[in-house]
């Protein structure tokens, strides 16, 4: 099945969690679903691109740009066609362990920035019952897509 533009709706549903891989890529499969819902304008609360850290990391690492994925969603592209685009386009070009090796880094970080792991300590310890699961920013992706479309804690 090839999703389309249409079919992503993220003010009905979450997109796919950061941990979904795509040629080894954690994050991408997610961002696919954000860029595919920016293209459709039901982007919702989610951010896409320059407005989002974590996007911004996967760009820093393969050199594109969220315009070149944009771009790419927009030309009806599937998860496939994409993942052939972003490994024909990347630079520098990178090899599986060094994919491996970010998303397991990604994966397992707090918080990308100061400010965000310093927010994100606050959030946790806010969490009522406590979470003592939630220790990572992909942990709170999934949490926060969960409670957001009706889930309890």
């Amino acid at each position: 099945m090839t999703l389309t533009n249409e079919s992503i709706d993220l003010r009905t549903r979450a997109p796919r969690s950061p941990r979904v891989r795509l040629g080894g890529y954690a994050h991408l499969p997610r961002l696919i679903d954000k860029a595919r819902a920016r293209a459709a304008d039901t982007l919702g609360e989610y951010v896409y691109g320059e407005d989002s850290l974590l996007d911004l990391e996967f760009f820093r690492l393969t050199g594109l740009t969220p315009e070149g994925l944009l771009e790419q969603v927009k030309a009806q592209a599937g998860d496939w066609a994409i993942l052939e685009w972003v490994r024909a386009n990347a630079v520098p070009k990178l090899r599986p362990d060094e994919i491996q090796a970010w998303s397991h880094w990604i994966e397992t970080l707090p918080g990308l920035s100061i400010e965000a792991r310093a927010w994100f300590a606050e959030y946790s310890s806010g969490l009522s019952p406590a979470r003592p699961d939630v220790t990572t920013l992909f942990e709170y992706l999934d949490l926060d897509d969960f409670l957001r479309f009706g889930g309890r804690a």
